[in-house]
């Protein structure tokens, strides 16, 4: 993977910062444990992708500081049309987008067109969270717990890692499989885990940088919690979440069980491609496992990073990686006529919805 070179190519990173940073913010190093199995290039995109999600990230947090509220607007509507039509806008003039145009393109390039539109359609309203949120921080808003929750399954991209648990297979899962109880139940447990303990690890950065949208602020602000108490309850939630997926997995296996002795079969989706029950068996096992390693990767993830080591920045507030200013835009955005609303398992290669 050469997400540090990428990440300057794109112009998301300036070439110092990333050659003096990138390697211990473990961007790729992240997504190389928890999808297991990938070819070179899928995972190179993938990676890639996750650079550009945290990049994107971090302007969404610089434009609410210094209010860039145009800059922000253009920069959404420009990804909403990117998502659209990728190819038309490999060489726009803001990075974020050209480098968000880049990585759809190579992450759907093996996948059938209802895989990528799929994965569209699932982006879109991830787009529209981050802009919720952006609203949010600039009206000074806090979301109810039971609101942060819906909103953050939508701004972590739950469903985006999700569909790209397929890609990393190298298959699409039939609808009956992907849209079982077991299967959403599953995949739900290992992203919350990841967002929730992202919220507990962010904590102190999000705190110094103003930020409003966190589990643990939440349940300061509106369950009238101390910090120590807020703390213990995320680490109770995010523990929870462990034991939910446990027990998915149980049924996702005797699930993949049943497929090797035919008792099930499934048909692909849109392009009328059938798959029988030994491909479905090796996709659906794939993706469980690497479901079951996003649970350790996430977690040496928070406390390898330096993104997360605010105690060490000059300014704890920002980022030394950070480039703090947008680029100047010399053409106006494109604007949509409607905008879209736990242990390491072997990879093979070694030998939507709520609960």
């Amino acid at each position: 993977m050469k997400s540090k070179l990428w990440l300057q190519e794109k112009r998301l990173m300036a070439p110092a910062a990333a050659e003096a940073l990138a390697d211990e913010l473990r961007y790729t190093d992240l997504v190389a444990g928890y999808y297991l199995g990938a070819t070179d290039a899928m995972l190179g995109a993938i990676a890639d992708f996750s650079s550009w999600f945290f990049a994107w990230d971090d302007r969404h947090d610089r434009d609410v500081a210094h209010a860039r509220t145009a800059s922000w607007r253009a920069l959404c509507a420009d990804l909403h049309a990117a998502l659209r039509d990728p190819g038309a806008h490999l060489h726009h003039e803001e990075p974020l987008v050209a480098a968000f145009a880049d990585c759809l393109l190579r992450m759907g390039q093996p996948m059938p067109p209802s895989w990528r539109r799929r994965f569209a359609r699932h982006m879109g309203p991830v787009i529209d969270a981050y802009d919720q949120e952006f609203g949010n921080r600039l009206s000074r808003t806090v979301p109810t717990v039971a609101e942060y929750l819906e909103l953050r399954r939508l701004t972590f991209a739950h469903d985006i890692w999700l569909d790209l648990l397929e890609a990393v297979a190298g298959a699409e899962l039939p609808a009956s499989v992907r849209e079982s109880t077991a299967y959403r139940t599953a995949g739900l447990a290992c992203q919350d885990f990841a967002a929730w303990y992202n919220d507990l690890c962010s904590l102190p950065k999000e705190i110094a940088g103003d930020e409003l949208h966190n589990l643990g602020i939440s349940l300061i602000r509106h369950e009238g919690m101390e910090l120590a108490e807020a703390v213990s309850v995320v680490h109770q939630k995010v523990a929870g979440r462990v034991t939910a997926f446990l027990e998915a997995e149980k049924e996702l296996r005797a699930l993949a069980d049943s497929l090797a002795d035919g008792e099930n079969g499934g048909e692909g989706e849109g392009d009328g491609d059938v798959i029988d029950r030994e491909r479905t068996r090796a996709v659906l096992i794939s993706c469980t496992d690497n479901m079951r390693n996003w649970f350790p990767s996430v977690y040496w993830f928070h406390h390898e990073s330096g993104r997360y080591r605010v105690e060490q920045w000059e300014d704890p507030a920002c980022p030394p990686y950070l480039q703090d200013n947008a680029p100047a835009r010399t053409t106006p955005a494109v604007r949509p006529t409607e905008t879209p609303r736990v242990g390491r398992q072997r990879g093979p290669h070694e030998q939507e919805g709520t609960v």
